[in-house]
């Protein structure tokens, strides 16, 4: 059963889930967090360090070490080991070694009496997200992947720099794929209401020539940019991460595009992919449909046909 408190468990004390918990803290989101780590000694110092930033902070979060048999309560429980991409590697090439690892901890996790909400992080994202769902028997809407969650907020980025507006005034959803094949329903963009299409159309002295197939490659190789610079990205993934969380426990009704079971919906069945997401206390609540023109659904296809390809390459894992 679980306790009065609200509990969020992180699964991997790497930079993604150190970070994630700093933030966590910062903001005062839970009354618990518990770090969880193969590496004990790791999970343990990035422990004693946050807990020395709250005599400095509005809250007094709870932070302390754990293991899988304490996820009996938690309210919310965030993946975020996995094996890293080697440079020149896509976050499909780590495919095996991450499945190996998310079946290494969602078993003894479920074996705990688990039925809080899983947050899969670990790349790739839509596919071990898929595979959380299968391994735990949880239903669809206690098992999210944090999807193109990050995507937007790097496409949002690039979209405010153009116009010169804050990101969060700009409405946009990366969509499909964590990866190369992430696409963009442009015709559904807009800034103050007004459709980013009509915005370069009538402001051309501001915005000059946008490419708008550039953008999108921009934003999938964003994360890559960052690699290439300091060696991996946490902050951005982090801070999304949180945003769900949030959602969730506060009961938020936010959209957010994260991935999530499609069962029909964008006319896909028994995948995991980055749509818009109404999230709330159960989790997944519903997922918002919207229309797109028939090149967007061209480029929808062509991602989740990836997504499905490589998730026909773990079933393996749940059918044994």
């Amino acid at each position: 059963m679980k306790s009065s408190k609200s509990k969020v468990a992180i699964v991997g004390s790497g930079l993604v889930g150190s970070s994630t918990a700093f933030s966590l803290i910062t903001q005062g989101v839970c009354d618990e967090v518990l770090m969880i780590d193969i590496n004990e000694e790791k999970a343990a110092g990035e422990v004693r360090d946050l807990r020395n930033s709250i005599q400095y902070l509005d809250r007094n979060v709870h932070v302390k070490t754990a293991t899988y048999a304490d996820c009996h309560d938690v309210d919310i429980l965030v993946i975020t080991a996995g094996a890293p991409p080697k440079p020149g590697q896509s976050r499909l090439d780590t495919l095996d070694m991450t499945a190996n690892i998310a079946k290494s901890i969602v078993e003894p996790v479920m074996a705990s009496g688990f039925d809080g909400i899983f947050i899969v992080v670990s790349n790739p994202v839509d596919i071990m997200a898929y595979l959380v769902y299968k391994l735990s028997g949880l239903p669809k809407n206690q098992v999210i992947g944090s999807g193109s969650s990050v995507d937007t907020a790097r496409l949002t980025n690039f979209i405010a720099d153009l116009v010169d507006v804050d990101p969060r005034s700009v409405y946009a959803y990366a969509m499909g794929e964590h990866g190369d094949s992430l696409m963009v329903p442009w015709s559904t963009v807009t800034i103050a209401g007004k459709k980013f299409l009509d915005v370069i159309h009538d402001n051309p002295e501001i915005v000059g020539d946008v490419d708008l197939a550039e953008l999108v490659t921009k934003t999938t190789r964003e994360g890559w940019e960052i690699y290439n610079r300091k060696g991996t990205t946490y902050y951005g993934i982090a801070s999304a991460c949180v945003g769900i969380i949030k959602a969730i426990l506060f009961d938020e009704n936010k959209i957010i595009p994260v991935s999530t079971l499609l069962e029909g919906e964008y006319g896909e069945k028994d995948m995991f992919a980055g749509v818009p997401v109404i999230l709330n206390r159960q989790g997944a609540s519903d997922i918002l449909e919207i229309h797109m023109t028939e090149d967007e659904q061209t480029k929808w296809q062509a991602s989740t046909d990836v997504i499905k390809e490589f998730t026909n390459k773990i079933r393996h894992y749940y059918q044994e």
